[in-house]
């Protein structure tokens, strides 16, 4: 079963969680990664505005095709009660993120998303979740907690996903202004380009299966692995 949309008569009330839920003061612990933003702008791959929307863009890009699709596999297994589909899903996500420090960031940022969700009423799955979580039995996707907060107010899947998808060229480009000489109104624009291709995103996700997802960014790849030896880091990846 998946949820669709909201009609236009929908709550006011869901599209404040929904603004909520994608605020970049969530309490996850955003602010201190980079998503191999500093290893690019170290090796010069990224230098300026352009440059740093490519790299954005190909950041989301493989978030969509990898994060992407198992978030909406979680939200449509929550949605049918299965917490069994929803560790799958978690399973499969962390087992293609190949860095280390990928792999701490989301691991980390899913765990302070279920522990903060535990504590909203409607908390639905995620406290169980959470358990698995500490118990050590599933690692905790950034992205199956975005599914878990969703699903268990019924919001749809395409809303989650958006959020995850914002999240992520947000906190990149939160990190490029305490890096590079841009402004709000540079990083602003990029933004709103980048999110004007979220929609084919999620087109294209929502039909993939796990077996599908793929991460294949072999630069982004090195830059990630490159960041755990730096001499120099602001940030945790």
């Amino acid at each position: 079963m998946t949820m669709t949309r909201r009609n236009a008569t929908g709550s006011l009330t869901e599209l404040m969680r929904v603004l909520q839920f994608g605020d970049s003061t969530l309490p996850v612990g955003a602010f201190a990664f980079s998503n191999a933003l500093e290893s690019a702008l170290q090796t010069g791959i990224v230098h300026d505005v352009t440059t740093l929307e490519g790299f954005v863009l190909a950041a989301t890009r493989q978030a969509a095709s990898l994060d992407g699709v198992a978030l909406l596999h979680a939200h449509r297994a929550a949605c049918e009660g299965s917490l069994e589909g929803v560790l799958l899903a978690d399973h499969a996500l962390l087992s293609r993120r190949v860095g280390e420090e990928q792999r701490l960031m989301t691991t980390r940022m899913g765990k302070k998303l279920a522990e903060l969700g535990a504590k909203l009423p409607d908390a639905g799955m995620v406290p169980t979740w959470l358990d698995e979580i500490r118990q050590g039995r599933t690692p905790g996707c950034y992205a199956i907690a975005h599914a878990l907060m969703f699903a268990d107010r019924r919001l749809p899947e395409e809303d989650a996903f958006t959020v995850h998808q914002y999240g992520v060229a947000s906190m990149m480009l939160g990190a490029a202004l305490r890096m590079m000489k841009i402004d709000h109104y540079d990083t602003q624009q990029l933004l709103y380009r980048v999110n004007g291709t979220a929609n084919d995103a999620y087109q294209h996700s929502r039909q993939l299966s796990l077996d599908e997802m793929s991460g294949f960014a072999p630069v982004f790849d090195v830059l990630v692995a490159h960041h755990v030896g730096a001499h120099v880091r602001m940030f945790m990846n």
